[in-house]
């Protein structure tokens, strides 16, 4: 396959900085060698960085980087585009708002494709929050409710050209949910597994049932992989930690059933900060994730000493 490696170093719907550092950190900790070394082709076409800001405000004050999140959104719905017609897109993160760009691109490329667009969010949180309803005002917390086109957007994101449907949507690794994004998510028709699922079914069984579904429906899969998706003893350059997260294995586990699947067309790597991390240890093991999603098996696992 030939990927295509994109830089998205955005920091601003975060609270902490640190994740515009993690484009550098993934190339790194070798994910361009990683990926060669599989037999894909590799172009890496650098970062990408808006230039154009407009002068928008929202009622809700504690919203934070509105312009430059709009600025950032436009600028990812054109590249995701782009980049989506031939090849694997990777997007090396930067923090989750970058999804509320890069995704609505991608369904519109599936759209002309005459493809369904179906998306796996692997995160401990649903970004469901819409600009109302945040109380924090950081706006990594709104692409899922943004991209699938709830109201309240409208005048300050650009506008959607292919909202995703809800029910194209999976969850997996829930376990930090607003009381506001919980009613909102209630009766949306995106799928939740939270963690309570996974340790009573096992994390295959619920995937299995998804890509079953994407496979059924002839659809494209993209997959965003936040940090906090793991636990954080495994992965800890996150700003957003919340314990009980999957386990090495789980995740590596999710990432060989997708590569069996043959459906995944695009991929984030979001929410890496690595001012947090420790030697480098979870930028490593974000490149071995992907080279598990890209055809890596099990018995080839490197060896690594810290």
């Amino acid at each position: 396959m030939h990927c295509k490696l994109i830089g998205v170093p955005l920091q601003d719907g975060a609270s902490r900085l640190g994740c515009e550092m993690g484009p550098s950190a993934l190339r790194t900790a070798g994910l361009q060698p990683a990926l060669e070394e599989l037999g894909h082709s590799v172009a890496d076409l650098g970062n990408v960085m808006p230039t154009e800001f407009s002068d928008i405000r929202h009622p809700n004050a504690v919203i934070r980087q509105l312009p430059e999140i709009a600025a950032w959104t436009g600028l990812l719905t054109d590249v995701a585009y782009r980049e989506s017609a031939e090849g694997m897109p990777i997007f090396m993160g930067g923090d989750h708002a970058m999804a509320a760009g890069i995704i609505p691109g991608l369904a519109r490329r599936a759209a002309e494709k005459d493809r369904p667009f179906f998306v796996l969010w692997l995160d401990a949180h649903t970004d469901f929050h819409s600009l109302d309803s945040t109380d924090s005002g950081n706006l990594h917390g709104v692409p899922v409710a943004y991209f699938t086109g709830r109201p309240g957007f409208e005048g300050y994101l650009p506008g959607l050209s292919h909202p995703v449907h809800p029910a194209h949507v999976c969850m997996i690794g829930i376990r930090s949910v607003d009381p506001a994004e919980r009613r909102a998510i209630k009766d949306s028709g995106v799928t939740i597994h939270d963690m309570r699922s996974i340790d009573e079914h096992g994390v295959a069984v619920v995937l299995r049932d998804f890509i079953a579904t994407v496979e059924a429906a002839g659809g494209l899969l993209h997959v965003s992989l936040d940090v906090d998706f793991l636990d954080p003893s495994v992965a800890p350059a996150v700003g957003t930690t919340v314990p009980g997260g999957a386990t090495f294995r789980e995740a590596h586990l999710v990432m060989e059933m997708l590569h069996d699947s043959g459906l995944v067309s695009s991929l984030e790597l979001v929410e890496l900060n690595p001012f947090l991390d420790e030697r480098g240890r979870t930028a490593t093991l974000l490149v071995d994730l992907t080279a598990s999603l890209m055809g890596r098996q099990v018995m080839d696992r490197p060896t690594r000493s810290y």
